[in-house]
């Protein structure tokens, strides 16, 4: 598919779709993070904190956007999805809001929290395989034999236009608090819808930056090579964070924006989640805890004044932040 013939969202439809998700989602808070902002050698650091989203994460934005516009349009009889965790409890929330049924295809090797967290909201789960075109695969093909709708995970108008309702909020609170926007926004990238929406919702003059593993960078080489690239997804803490290849929409939404990619590796990752849990007591999953440790790795710059990372969600295994804690949890 070209660019030139793709629907994107517009800011109107983020406004629009803020209106229409706001009885089903939180308003999380934006909070500036006063002990872990002398890290940055100077700007205010400010944590949108999507952690205390419904279902833990984000992604209850767009599903239940996504959701509503299917319902608005012609109520289907099932929803379909395929995600690593968080989409998948995402449109499972959905379908109660709706009243309808919903089957995930999830990796074989998905945290067993998330896992727990789908069934817990009434959804079926089918494993299909470990990375992101096994579950695509497996989406389809129970689409088609139970006569269920698709609900994308990531490229799509209304899965965008809901994940950038994040951001609009984030720069109105920032905005309401010190009377401007931040100067640079970190966010976790996956398959790229919370950070295009990020890019359709942030002021002009807020600089983007995109953070993934340095071990699945789709997002990062596309920037790079001016257009997509698919990539073998390595071994990483950020389960979250390991597509094949970025959404379609989503990457030309970040492109035309200017984003700056940013790598990080899992050392960065378990540091800044136990930082944020020690100084902060956020808990946050290492695919949120990603952004934070981009926003550490930044030379400090004399013109930013106002640093934002978007807390991508929470759903985090006990063990892996034990085991966390002891590796990362002396003081810095």
């Amino acid at each position: 598919m070209e660019a030139s013939e793709i629907d994107l969202p517009t800011v109107r439809d983020v406004r629009d779709a803020a209106q229409r998700i706001a009885p089903y989602v939180v308003r999380t808070p934006t909070i500036r993070a006063y002990r872990l902002e002398r890290r940055l050698g100077g700007p205010r650091l400010w944590l949108k904190c999507e952690n205390l989203q419904r279902i833990g994460a984000f992604k209850a934005r767009g599903a239940v956007h996504a959701v509503l516009r299917l319902v608005e349009r012609r109520r289907p009889r099932a929803l379909v999805t395929y995600s690593s965790g968080n989409h998948a409890q995402a449109v499972a929330y959905a379908g109660t809001v709706t009243g309808l049924p919903v089957i995930v295809a999830m990796p074989e090797d998905a945290p067993a929290i998330k896992v727990a967290g789908v069934r817990a909201l009434g959804a079926r789960v089918v494993f299909a395989g470990t990375t992101s075109e096994h579950r695509r695969v497996a989406a389809e093909r129970i689409a088609a034999e139970e006569d269920a709708t698709i609900v994308q995970p990531f490229d799509d108008p209304d899965i965008i236009a809901g994940q950038a309702t994040a951001t609009l909020e984030l720069d109105q609170d920032v905005h309401e608090a010190v009377g401007r926007s931040p100067d640079v926004l970190y966010v976790p990238v996956g398959g790229g819808g919370l950070v295009a929406g990020a890019a359709l919702a942030a002021a002009d003059g807020t600089r983007i930056h995109t953070v993934e593993p340095a071990t699945c960078d789709a997002m990062a080489r596309s920037l790079e090579a001016g257009e997509r690239v698919a990539v073998e997804p390595g071994p990483t803490l950020a389960d979250g964070l390991k597509p094949v290849k970025v959404g379609v929409r989503n990457f030309e939404i970040v492109r035309r924006r200017g984003a700056t990619p940013v790598r990080v590796d899992d050392d960065d990752i378990g540091a800044a989640l136990v930082a944020l849990l020690r100084d902060e007591h956020l808990l946050v999953e290492p695919s949120a805890a990603a952004a934070l440790a981009a926003a550490f790795r930044a030379e400090p710059a004399p013109d930013v004044q106002d640093v934002a990372v978007v807390l991508s969600g929470g759903n985090v295994a006990p063990e892996l932040v034990g085991d966390l804690l002891g590796r990362y949890g002396g003081e810095p």
